[in-house]
């Protein structure tokens, strides 16, 4: 192939590497790169506390853990984020932009993750299970907040009377009796 058949093939998208798996890459180094999804081989070493990343760019952001380097900010709010992705998602929040929709009843949601937490009402499928008891919940947050009661955390604290307890919905009902002693 000579050079011009090369700068052909770049600027076409035409694809000539082909992984066994019958993933097609636009160049060898793709391929090598892709070839780690398959091998978990992991190169890219974070010198700070040893994590392995199979990507450059991942650990790339991963350092930004580090350095605490956030440099996507949203003209709207001032909120910093570390990946790009994070702050289009979370702009979101401001032009209420909802692209993802139900198939089913055509409620639409600002992320993904929601539509697929969302779905689950559907499908009745209740991926979080409790070890302790084998209550099943449709999300992981769910399933945290019913842990509580095993484990009897009471992370929400009243700062008036510092009574505990183990959900926030708990705790803003019992405000209401402070609220109505100053009455």
């Amino acid at each position: 192939m000579d050079e011009k058949q090369k700068k052909k093939l770049l600027h076409s998208d035409e694809k000539c590497h082909l992984c066994v798996c019958g993933k097609n890459c636009s160049s060898r180094n793709a391929l090598k790169q892709h070839s780690h999804f398959h091998t978990n081989l992991k190169p890219h070493v974070c010198k700070m506390c040893g994590k392995a990343f199979i990507q450059r760019c991942d650990l790339k952001i991963h350092l930004r853990t580090h350095t605490k380097e956030k440099p996507y900010v949203s003209e709207d709010c001032g909120m910093e984020f570390t990946i790009k992705g994070n702050l289009k998602t979370h702009l979101r929040t401001h032009t209420k932009e909802k692209p993802y929709a139900c198939e089913i009843c055509d409620k639409r949601m600002a992320h993904k993750s929601s539509l697929n937490e969302h779905l689950r009402i559907h499908t009745e499928e209740k991926p979080y299970v409790c070890e302790e008891c084998d209550m099943a919940f449709t999300q992981r947050g769910n399933l945290k907040t019913h842990l509580r009661t095993h484990t009897k955390e009471k992370p929400y604290v009243c700062d008036i009377c510092q009574k505990a307890f183990c959900h926030k919905r708990n705790l803003k009902a019992h405000l209401r009796i402070h609220t109505k002693e100053r009455t």
